[in-house]
């Protein structure tokens, strides 16, 4: 697109309500927020365990950055490679229950860097219909053939699968995926990757720290459904990716998997090679949250509790709510338009809560995206409800 194709293009974009706007966060993120000076019940955030600001968490920040400043300064491979984060990965692979594990900056860089680092040209990347944008990036980043089946259709997968000649195959998949709040088939997925050994892409960043007794994500679902959890979680196919700034409350991500995976991810996998490293800070960060995480239960009993009033509440609407268990709750609008004056009739009660439209969403599946958080009170739950009741007439 040339210079002066822009301003027409940004029209369209008006003409069509797909335009996005940012607008300016004053204060903690939390449950209650203030943006553009105006106070705002919110709906909005991933954070749903509530621990983007918690105390203890930013007191481990903050105590680290006295120690050991506020930048790494360098990429892992030079001098930026913390003893926190050395320590952190040890506790994240222990955490999720898999033999090493590798931070990165954010989970789009990880995507972007792991498969490149394992599949060329002569590959195949296998990917749901619906997984996030970072995934279907990381492919054509590849340069592997990318072939993609439609949402949870494993007849389809296995079709395509059979049908490959790619040197090397790869399953990429959401595990709780993000638009719909829906949960992948995880134990057939390492069926089929076993079966027609590919290896098998997870990316859990709306999983981890809410799925699990203690939070540990989907792989402790995927553990759960076999009869021998040793052999799945040393399944050396099993590449496993989640997010530190979801569920977590702090920033960036993690890739999991075989002692040997992540020493060639070390080697080869550029968005961490050529990189500078994390500051030392926010591993402290994490490595408080965990123990958070894994303490705090409630928070996940909570998020149940929460989920079922909503539904409830919500039942009857001429907008139903997609089938969804996480704190992720669509509801599905439909109309870009409609959707846009049901977020707007929110935002002026005081509830913020996003218009989800293409190309995020397919055309014609406009939502509002329900996100849950542990803080939230069930009393905040019914605010939401009877304004949408409202906005219904």
């Amino acid at each position: 697109m040339s210079p002066d194709q822009l301003p027409s293009a940004l029209s369209e974009l008006d003409a069509l309500a797909l335009r996005r706007v940012r607008r300016v966060l004053d204060g903690p993120q939390g449950v209650r927020v203030t943006l553009d000076g105006k106070s705002y019940l919110s709906f909005s955030s991933n954070d749903y365990l509530g621990l983007a600001n918690h105390p203890e968490i930013a007191a481990a920040a903050q105590h680290a950055a006295a120690r050991y400043g506020v930048g790494a300064g360098a990429a892992h491979l030079l001098t930026g490679h913390h003893r926190l984060h050395h320590e952190l990965e040890a506790e994240l692979a222990e955490f999720v229950g898999l033999p090493a594990a590798l931070l990165f900056s954010t989970g789009y860089m990880a995507s972007l860097g792991v498969l490149p680092a394992l599949l060329d040209r002569h590959g195949e990347v296998f990917e749901d219909k619906l997984n996030h944008a970072s995934l279907v990036d990381a492919a054509l980043l590849s340069r592997a053939k990318l072939t993609r089946y439609p949402h949870l259709d494993l007849a389809v997968l296995e079709q395509r699968l059979a049908a490959s000649t790619a040197q090397v195959k790869l399953i990429a998949s959401d595990t709780v995926f993000s638009m719909d709040g829906d949960l992948a088939p995880l134990a057939e997925l390492l069926a089929l990757a076993r079966r027609y050994d590919a290896w098998l892409y997870l990316d859990d960043a709306h999983g981890f720290g809410v799925l699990g007794e203690r939070g540990q994500g989907a792989l402790a679902l995927l553990a759960g459904l076999s009869n021998t959890p040793n052999a799945v979680l040393s399944d050396s196919r099993l590449i496993y990716l989640a997010t530190l700034g979801k569920a977590a409350g702090v920033a960036g991500a993690f890739v999991a998997g075989s002692a040997d995976l992540v020493e060639w991810l070390v080697n080869k996998a550029r968005t961490y090679v050529y990189t500078t490293a994390q500051p030392p800070l926010l591993a402290a960060a994490v490595s408080a949250s965990l123990k958070v995480i894994a303490a705090d239960a409630w928070r996940r009993e909570h998020l149940s509790v929460l989920t079922a009033r909503l539904k409830t509440g919500l039942a009857g609407l001429p907008w139903p709510l997609m089938a969804s268990d996480t704190p992720i709750q669509p509801l599905l609008v439909g109309g870009n338009a409609e959707a846009l004056r049901l977020a707007e009739g929110l935002r002026a009660r005081g509830i913020l809560l996003p218009a989800i439209r293409p190309p995020t969403v397919p055309s014609g599946e406009a939502r509002l995206r329900i996100s849950l958080s542990a803080a939230h009170s069930l009393a905040d739950v019914d605010e939401l409800v009877d304004a949408l009741r409202a906005l219904h007439g």
